[in-house]
């Protein structure tokens, strides 16, 4: 049977904002992500993380610790009673020095990769689906998808609305102070 999903970014959504999570140390969940993914598998959504990772392309650090801080953050909110669905993440950039992802891509947001990869995975009722992120570019991939997105004011958000979103095409159907805000304002959206 179809699902609702809540497409989620990770860095300045799920965990603080600290530039490249080089190092697993580095990687902070914030207040309430596990309560609102516990939220979204009660009311039985879908939640699947979307990322950016381009610091895999940019030499920063190798993808397989990309999947050690996947698997700590999943450890992390399991701990919480908290289950993430789905975790796609963009390795590439086309200006990074690691040839095998300085690639174009379709799967950069706000491209609409990441989602169709996890449509491929999921049986997903994309008519009741969300985006929620820190970045205009999560918003603009959520109208590209048909989607409504969320933006949050953790992470980069704040700064987004301020110099971003008054020029940007792709405006917000909500702004919520954080991702536990967001996920109860998509509970009663979608009631």
């Amino acid at each position: 049977m179809r699902k609702p999903a809540v497409f989620i970014d990770r860095d300045g959504t799920i965990n603080e904002q600290m530039g490249y999570i080089n190092h697993i140390s580095r990687f902070v969940l914030l207040p309430g992500t596990a309560e609102a993914l516990k939220l979204l598998n009660r009311h039985d959504y879908l939640a699947i993380v979307i990322s950016n990772q381009s610091g895999v392309a940019r030499g920063y650090f190798p993808i397989d610790l990309v999947e050690k801080i996947h698997s700590h953050m999943r450890a992390l909110l399991q701990k919480e009673g908290a289950v993430i669905d789905g975790i796609y993440f963009c390795p590439h950039y086309e200006e990074g020095i690691v040839p095998e992802y300085s690639i174009a891509c379709d799967c950069r947001k706000p491209r609409t990769g990441l989602i169709e990869m996890a449509c491929e995975n999921f049986d997903i009722d994309m008519a009741n689906s969300y985006v929620v992120g820190d970045r205009c570019m999560d918003i603009d991939m959520a109208h590209r998808s048909n989607l409504k997105g969320v933006l949050v004011t953790t992470g980069y958000g704040l700064g987004e609305i301020d110099y971003v979103l008054p020029s940007s095409p792709s405006k917000p159907v909500h702004i919520a102070k954080d991702l536990l805000h967001a996920v109860k304002w998509i509970i009663k959206d979608s009631s």
